[in-house]
């Protein structure tokens, strides 16, 4: 077993381990922080089954961002859309025998990283063309897009340009998922398609690319508009009203 295959066996469960209680432990700190105020954002919906359907026109369609700017809707929802299907495609590595569904998908995963790459593309410019944005935006940013970019250029490189074994790929991610380590091709642009997911991975948690699970905790969103129908009262107000009465009590 070569170094290289030992290191990139390592790296990825070492990612996928951080991703994974990272990822869920941020999700818990989204579902306990209260929503002291009832806030949706308005016209909101009036009943829960509103609030479903809101939340899925958000995550399908970005149904806000629509209607706020159409050209950040236009590359922002043609890179995630893009990502999806190309997400998809990639199962094909980690399942045995391949789902029927995502063989096929093959198709349209394989162009799918050319609209990912013009999504990314045009998010970027965005951030050195547009003043107000280029004037928040922090290095964080750039570095983010850039390495998503970097992902998808040479993810499509190893379709388009250079091919590698990818059923030694597939055989190497399959050893992983079973704890039987298999060697890895040793393709430059495979060892840095693989370092640079593998670099998102651990960083996700701890980035602004946490939206993605963070829309679903959103009060402005997730809210029911209601105010007049029932009264809105966090958690903690309870427990420190109850705390002021039973005070009272005792003072009395």
């Amino acid at each position: 077993m070569s170094f290289l295959s030992i290191f990139y066996a390592l790296l990825f469960y070492f990612a996928t381990g951080l991703l994974v209680v990272g990822l869920g432990y941020k999700i818990r700190q989204y579902a306990k922080t209260p929503a002291p105020l009832k806030i949706p954002t308005t016209p909101a919906p009036v009943t829960k089954g509103g609030v479903v359907i809101r939340m899925a026109k958000e995550v399908v369609f970005f149904y806000s961002l629509f209607r706020s700017n159409k050209w950040i809707w236009l590359f922002g929802w043609l890179f995630h859309i893009t990502l999806f299907v190309v997400l998809l495609r990639h199962l094909r590595y980690f399942t045995e025998p391949v789902w029927w569904w995502v063989d096929l998908l093959q198709p349209f995963g394989k162009y799918a990283a050319f609209g990912m790459i013009a999504g990314l593309a045009g998010l970027w410019a965005r951030r050195f063309l547009v003043d107000r944005v280029r004037y928040i935006s922090a290095p964080s940013d750039h570095l983010m897009l850039a390495l998503l970019l970097g992902i998808g250029i040479s993810g499509a490189s190893m379709t388009f340009v250079s091919h590698t074994d990818i059923v030694s790929v597939k055989v190497f991610f399959l050893g992983l998922m079973r704890f039987d380590l298999q060697p890895l091709p040793s393709d430059p642009l495979l060892l840095i398609h693989l370092g640079l997911v593998a670099a998102l991975m651990i960083i996700f948690p701890f980035s602004k690319l946490l939206h993605a699970p963070g829309v679903f905790f959103s009060p402005t969103r997730n809210q029911v508009d209601n105010p007049r129908e029932q009264r809105h009262v966090a958690a903690w107000a309870v427990a420190e009203f109850e705390s002021a009465g039973d005070q009272q009590k005792n003072n009395t």
